[in-house]
C-alpha cells in the first residue's frame, strides 16, 4: 500500500498563476501545470537561494522529497520555455500553516466559493455559478478544491446539488459573497454556518473569518442582480 503524501508548506502565493508566450498562439492543450509546491520548491532554491537542506526543513519534507519536487518544477518551466507552452500555477498538496492562524476553538472544513482554485483567486459572486470551492481543514490548513462544473452540467438546481456535495464533504463553514435564499436555507438546514459579503481572495476570506471579522449570516443577501442559487 502506497504510503500517504506529506503535505508541504508553502509561505508565498504567486502573484499570476499563468504565464503564456506573447509571440505563440495560446493552446490549451499544450498547458503545462506547475503545482504550487514545486513554484515553492523553485522559489526557495533558485530565489531565496537555499541549501536542500534548509528549503527541506522549511517545506515540512526530507531532502530526498524536496529534490525531487524541485526537479520536477525545473523540468516543467524547461519545458515550456524551450517549446512554446503556457504555464498554468495551481494544484498540489500543500498548507499554509504558517501564513494563516487557525481561529481559536474551531475545527472543521471552511469552503470558499471561488472563481478558481487559487488561493488568490477571487470569492465568486454567485454560489450556484462558483467555478468551485476551495476547501481548507481547520486546524491543519490543508487546502484542497472542489470542481462544481459538473454540478451546473448535469442539474437543473446546481445550487442544491452544490449544497449535497459540500455536505457529503462534511464542510462546517462556507464563505461566500451573494447567495439567494433556497440554498441559504439547505446550508443551514445542515448546520453548516454562512458567511457572506466576502468581495476578496479566497485567502484573504480565510483570514477574515479566522480573525473573527467574518461574522455568520443571519439570512440571504440574494437580490436581482444575482441568480437565485
Amino acid at each position: 500500500m502506497a504510503r500517504p503524501t506529506q503535505c508541504r508548506k508553502i509561505a508565498v502565493y504567486p502573484n499570476a498563476t499563468s504565464f503564456r508566450p506573447g509571440d505563440m498562439p495560446y493552446d490549451a492543450a499544450s498547458e503545462l501545470k506547475l503545482p504550487l509546491d514545486e513554484l515553492e520548491a523553485l522559489r526557495l532554491a533558485d530565489m531565496e537561494e537555499m541549501t536542500a537542506i534548509e528549503a527541506a526543513r522549511y517545506m515540512n519534507v526530507s531532502r530526498h522529497t524536496f529534490g525531487r519536487i524541485l526537479s520536477s518544477a525545473r523540468k516543467t518551466v524547461a519545458t515550456a520555455l524551450c517549446t512554446g507552452c503556457a504555464l498554468k500555477i495551481e494544484g498540489g498538496h500543500y498548507s499554509l500553516a504558517n501564513l494563516i492562524p487557525s481561529p481559536q476553538g474551531f475545527t472543521g472544513r471552511i469552503a470558499v466559493c471561488a472563481t478558481g482554485p487559487a488561493g488568490n483567486a477571487d470569492v465568486s459572486e454567485r454560489f450556484g455559478r462558483a467555478g468551485g470551492f476551495v476547501i481548507v481543514d481547520v486546524p491543519s490548513m490543508e487546502f484542497s478544491y472542489l470542481d462544481s462544473r459538473p454540478f451546473q452540467e448535469n442539474g437543473q438546481e446546481p445550487g442544491m446539488a452544490t449544497v449535497r456535495a459540500l455536505n457529503d464533504a462534511h464542510v462546517t463553514v462556507v464563505l461566500g459573497r451573494v447567495m439567494g435564499p433556497k440554498v441559504f436555507e439547505a446550508l443551514r438546514s445542515k448546520g453548516i454556518r454562512i458567511c457572506l459579503n466576502a468581495d476578496c481572495t479566497v485567502i484573504r476570506a480565510v483570514e477574515l473569518f479566522c480573525s473573527g471579522e467574518l461574522p455568520d449570516a443571519l439570512e440571504a443577501n440574494w437580490d436581482a442582480a444575482a441568480d437565485t442559487n
